[in-house]
């Protein structure tokens, strides 16, 4: 990682996953970058559109350095790929959801330059092993590491009634923590059964786009 900046130039160096590519014109395009110094970054990748060596792809894993004069300017990266962990998911209907889905969800939801070292180590682990028996379980964990993230930690360790650790089999929607049987009879209707699921990590990924004011992305809502 690497942080550069004088009166003529201003100059970003991470290890990252390219996660957004939307051409510019017939030649460039517009890329977005979850990097491990600097979180989510955004640049010009000149001639990706027509590379016919190192071409840019998204899933790829590598080295970004980005250039600008200004820290507000767009910037302009320059991307050495190492590995393109979204080679393998291709076949894997599940796992390319998987995958499309976290890329959508860190695109919309965290914001640029801030970064989140712990989650994109996450990230790494996840995509290496998209095409593993454990792809569900492992996406879903990422989604609970994103949602603590953004502030919306989920706490299953206790009893949000009683303190217990035994037979917590729901959990409350309104403050994410478990709730054991007992503690939980008056209110079943209100509440979500344990083990967690999809279905119930979307409530709380909807509330933190809500309260970003936006939309749950198109491949989390068709998983």
């Amino acid at each position: 990682m690497e942080y550069v900046y004088n009166c003529n130039n201003m100059k970003l160096e991470s290890s990252g996953i390219l996660i957004s590519l939307r051409p510019f014109g017939e030649r460039d395009c517009v890329a977005h970058i979850f990097t491990s110094g600097y979180g989510v970054m955004c640049g010009m990748m000149r001639g990706a559109m027509v590379a016919k060596k190192n071409r840019p792809l998204v899933g790829q894993v590598g080295v970004a350095s980005w250039n600008a004069r200004l820290d507000s300017q767009l910037g302009t990266f320059h991307w050495e790929p190492e590995k393109n962990l979204a080679a393998g998911v291709m076949l894997s209907r599940g796992g390319l959801g998987f995958l499309n889905s976290a890329f959508g969800l860190i695109l919309s939801l965290l914001p640029e330059r801030e970064q989140y070292k712990n989650l994109y180590d996450q990230t790494l682990n996840m995509l290496d092993n998209l095409c593993s028996d454990a792809a569900t379980e492992l996406y879903q964990n990422w989604e609970i590491a994103l949602l603590r993230e953004m502030g919306y930690a989920l706490d299953l360790r206790s009893c949000s009634g009683c303190g217990t650790h035994d037979d917590l089999q729901y959990l409350s929607p309104r403050t994410g923590r478990a709730v054991c049987a007992k503690c939980a009879a008056p209110y079943v209707d209100k509440l979500y059964h344990l083990p967690l699921d999809l279905n119930v990590l979307r409530h709380f990924i909807n509330r933190a786009c809500d309260a970003q004011g936006v939309e749950l992305p198109l491949a989390r809502k068709i998983l």
